[in-house]
């Protein structure tokens, strides 16, 4: 159970109610993840712009969606690893891609490159080589969608440490970053 209260369209008040109302509106469900955020409405606008705004780049849907499965598997999120399988599913990933991506293995050398430089960000915390990028940059990514590889792994940091630190409730299919397969 969440350690922290879990607001909903219908529970919320002030700016946090016009917030999850517009959730829950757009996805026809409320999200444990943005009830909890609710707490605090500046924290919860702040993710919900921060994640439109990389969702309008240039990396597509099934990326975005690679990148924070990796993201969750290496910072051991059940609740972003249960979000992302199923979001993944829905912009196109199958089964097999969904493990894959956790182990930072994509259907493309491009696509691998792209995990395997998020998982680098991870690893190094930011402190990544010049052969770092010059491998990333090598499999045919731009600065402009490398900066943005970075901006969705710093999204997913954060949702991963909210979720885990908050101890959300998954309202997904569950999936534990203990279990691949």
């Amino acid at each position: 159970m969440s350690r922290f209260q879990t607001f909903n369209s219908t529970t919320a008040t002030g700016k946090s109610k016009d917030l999850l109302t517009a959730i829950h509106t757009k996805l026809g469900r409320d999200l444990s993840m943005a009830g909890v955020m609710a707490n605090s409405p500046v924290v919860l606008e702040g993710y919900l712009n921060f994640s439109g705004a990389l969702s309008g780049g240039q990396l597509s849907a099934k990326l975005r969606e690679q990148i924070a499965l990796v993201t969750a598997q290496e910072n051991h999120c059940n609740y972003c690893l249960s979000a992302h399988s199923a979001i993944g599913k829905m912009v196109g990933l199958n089964h097999e891609e969904v493990v894959n991506s956790r182990k930072g293995t994509g259907e493309t050398d491009k696509t691998t490159a792209a995990l395997a430089f998020a998982k680098r960000v991870l690893d190094t915390k930011g402190q990544v080589t010049e052969s770092d990028l010059d491998a990333v940059r090598a499999a045919g990514f731009s600065d402009g969608e490398i900066a943005e590889i970075i901006a969705h792994v710093a999204l997913n940091v954060f949702t991963n440490y909210f979720n885990i630190a908050t101890d959300v409730d998954i309202d997904f299919p569950k999936v534990s970053y203990s279990e691949i397969g």
